[in-house]
């Protein structure tokens, strides 16, 4: 019951991820912003959530995770309604930030008690469970914020949704209270009772841990950068409805929940190299392919393709975050996450102003050549760790 609980946590985390960026056209038209401008929503959450991690990570390892989990959903929950009560677009800025702050207390924790309660060989699969309730609520998120987007509830709607959501959750965590304290909680080895600083430093001393934490800080800013604005290339290029073009967007979700539910027998077949090179090369294709399309309605094939090249790069990336100090997993985890949405909100914030001034051309054609390299280049350092190079 943990991991199903712990994936539907995940689920409207994740949401709150992606729910603005079908939105930006809307905030920009409502608050008389440019779309680059509008961006802000995402980028200071995705701030807010990467920094913060660096204090959870530790608070997790020495207090325990579900306490933090629970505490940082109730957080989401205000947040959540604050946000959809913000009368003017600084006020929404500052409640996203808040919202990103307690967001970053909910996946990288349950990441790092899988890691506590799984073996290695195991870990991967069972990490794709989680996955699903985080790639559920990517789509959900997407999709939900181009219709409220189109609809008379607007922004104010989708935003009030997730604080029900959120409480909803946290009200069942703190019914089963005591089972998740025994399940998750307990912190784990010499780690929760060394400083926090002192924790930080522990991971990033460590080689391997800081080739692991350049590759998912590349792919956010590669990746995740680029795909906050796809739905608003797709309703700019296309001359798309919003709800079509985040709908679109949205199918690269599902074909991250494709690769969770084969995981077990991905990981079995390919192993992680293959893994993480072809996962580069089917994002940086899909990224071409957006640019050369001149058919609206494939987007959504090339939106599967890409999710799943994504989790096949980016689950090896989180099952290797998992041990890079077993005996500092959450902040281990934490680490890895902040490095994620570090280079999130980087990617965003350079995606913004280059959308702003020179289109979506390069942006586009960037991380086609980008993406590739990134998984070639982690495919590299497997197989140099794997043979003691």
């Amino acid at each position: 019951m943990t991991v199903p609980l712990l994936a539907g946590a995940a689920f409207f985390s994740a949401a709150a991820l992606r729910i603005c960026d079908a939105m930006l056209p809307r905030l920009a038209s409502d608050f008389g912003v440019t779309p680059g401008a509008a961006g802000q929503v995402i980028i200071w959450f995705a701030v807010a959530y990467g920094l913060v991690q660096l204090l959870f990570g530790p608070m997790g390892d020495r207090y325990g995770k579900a306490r933090l989990v629970r505490l940082a959903l109730a957080g989401c929950a205000v947040a959540s309604l604050a946000s959809a009560l913000a009368p003017d677009f600084q006020v929404l800025v500052w409640t996203r930030v808040a919202w990103g702050i307690a967001a970053a207390g909910v996946i990288p924790l349950a990441m790092a008690w899988i890691g506590d309660a799984v073996p290695y060989d195991q870990r991967q699969a069972t990490l794709a469970r989680l996955l699903t309730g985080t790639i559920s609520g990517m789509m959900a998120g997407q999709l939900a914020g181009g219709l409220f987007s189109e609809s008379a509830a607007g922004w104010r709607g989708a935003f009030f949704s997730l604080s029900v959501g959120y409480s909803a959750v946290a009200l069942l965590l703190m019914m089963r209270a005591r089972q998740a304290h025994a399940s998750i909680a307990a912190p784990t080895g010499a780690a929760s009772q060394v400083p926090m600083a002192q924790q930080l430093l522990a991971v990033l001393r460590v080689p391997w841990a800081r080739v692991v934490l350049l590759a998912v800080l590349t792919e956010g800013f590669f990746l995740l950068g680029p795909l906050s604005y796809l739905p608003t290339y797709l309703h700019i290029h296309h001359n798309l409805p919003l709800s079509t073009a985040s709908a679109l967007a949205a199918l690269n979700a599902v074909g991250g929940l494709a690769y969770a539910f084969t995981a077990s027998h991905i990981v079995a077949r390919f192993g992680e190299r293959r893994m993480v090179l072809a996962g580069g090369w089917l994002m940086g294709c899909g990224f071409l392919a957006w640019w050369i399309s001149v058919l609206p309605w494939l987007a959504g094939p090339i939106a599967l393709v890409v999710g799943f090249g994504t989790f096949l790069y980016h689950n090896t990336l989180q099952t290797h975050a998992t041990q890079m100090v077993p005996a500092a997993r959450g902040t281990s985890v934490a680490l890895f996450a902040s490095f994620l949405f570090t280079g999130q909100a980087l990617g965003v914030t350079a995606t913004g102003y280059v959308v702003d001034h020179f289109g979506f051309t390069p942006i586009l054609l960037s991380a086609a050549v980008a993406l590739p390299v990134v998984g070639w280049g982690f495919a590299r350092a497997l197989r140099r760790r794997s043979t003691g190079d």
